[in-house]
């Protein structure tokens, strides 16, 4: 290694707990801080990843460019260690990411919040890089640490970069929604990818007063961190906190599309109008739209603009997971519009249900992620605003 190489390395070390610090609004506990200085981000990067460039993705190879690897490495950025599941893309126009390494601050703030305390034991859903293994190893010691991965290059690469830096937690390829059984229970259980749903088997592998940690995921506005606690009856409850974005587990991906799915040329929608702002729902703040959310359940959205139709300037899509309904809500460009035309087909009314949740929403005193929880048991999962006794079920 030459002497600019350490220079880099060094460098990336010493910013990367500084500009989590200033993220986090306090300085990282110190048994984090101790685990960070002894485990350098940068040694569990490839030497190839991704950097987000505007809308996309840009490759950026450590030999040829090794300032700007060695920023990024160091910087409270996420960075992309694979796209497209592993698969080449022949134009990076096409590269959408698969696995990464999650921004730091986010990191850090996941691992406060698991409340660990010696002799536990913690298992991560999602591999990664091995990073945050690497962490809970320095912590709680290898032996209390399992981590999963789905994707078997992802799980080696991890399991190389873990046994490089000293560290030997089970690492498991294999899919993360069915848990770890033969490690089970564990105090606590932690996901690096985000989930529509919480797997029951999860709940079954942690013990009782335990708790589980999960980036959430719902069709609407796709964040928050959800934690729960395991009652022991087979059910967990907890609220949300903070605002994050990961990957979806890939096991709860789906491929739906719009103009191939959904909207079929011999559909006949029915025509109303609305008051009701598309922006208002679908543009708005991350705190209103997450609250919407966990009212709509199955429903996302896209828009589309200039459409290409007679006196439309831009059309707001929502439809059903399953794709068997769907709306559109156009505006015609006209500045201070207050009725916009809506077209509604399936048997479903989702503006009608979009309408419903907003006013809900602006009843309940604009509710933000704060006061939303979550329970899961064996009857579904039920979203409940300010305590379990006020909920509903999620589709």
């Amino acid at each position: 290694m030459t002497s600019r190489q350490k220079d880099l390395e060094q460098a990336a070390t010493n910013g990367l707990l500084r500009v989590v610090s200033h993220s986090l609004g306090h300085d990282v506990p110190d048994e984090w801080r101790r685990a960070a200085e002894a485990t350098p981000r940068h040694r569990f990067l490839p030497d190839r990843i991704w950097l987000a460039d505007g809308d996309g993705y840009q490759l950026c190879d450590r030999e040829r460019e090794p300032d700007r690897w060695f920023a990024a490495a160091g910087s409270n950025v996420p960075v992309v260690t694979q796209v497209n599941d592993g698969a080449e893309p022949t134009d990076v126009a096409d590269a959408w990411p698969s696995s990464s390494a999650s921004e730091p601050s986010i990191v850090f703030r996941m691992l406060e919040l698991l409340d660990i305390t010696p002799g536990m034991r913690v298992l991560e859903i999602g591999a990664g890089t091995g990073y945050n293994a690497a962490l809970l190893s320095h912590r709680l010691g290898g032996a209390n640490v399992t981590t999963i991965e789905i994707d078997a290059a992802v799980a080696h690469r991890a399991r190389s970069n873990l046994d490089a830096t000293g560290y030997a937690p089970t690492v498991v390829c294999g899919d993360g929604s069915l848990g770890w059984k033969a490690a089970s229970p564990f105090d606590r259980i932690m996901a690096t990818c985000s989930v529509k749903r919480v797997p029951g088997e999860w709940i079954n592998q942690t013990r009782p007063g335990g708790q589980i940690l999960t980036p959430w995921y719902d069709e609407w506005s796709c964040g928050g961190l959800l934690r729960l606690t395991v009652t022991g009856d087979g059910s967990a409850t907890g609220r949300y906190t903070a605002d994050s974005a990961f990957m979806l587990m890939r096991t709860q991906r789906h491929d739906l599309r719009l103009f191939r799915d959904v909207v079929m040329d011999e559909h006949v929608p029915d025509e109303s109008t609305t008051t009701l702002d598309p922006w208002a729902v679908a543009d708005s703040e991350f705190e209103t739209q997450f609250a919407l959310g966990h009212r709509l359940g199955d429903l996302w959205y896209a828009w589309h603009h200039d459409p290409d139709l007679d006196d439309v300037e831009t059309r707001l899509w929502v439809a059903t997971t399953d794709g068997g309904s769907w709306a559109a809500v156009d505006w015609d460009g006209t500045e201070g519009t207050e009725r916009y035309t809506v077209w509604q087909h399936g048997p479903r009314r989702l503006w009608d249900e979009v309408e419903t949740a907003h006013r809900w929403w602006l009843d309940n005193d604009r509710p933000g992620p704060s006061r939303l929880g979550l329970t899961v048991g064996p009857g579904g999962h039920q979203a409940w605003l300010d305590d379990p006794t006020n909920a509903w079920p999620l589709p």
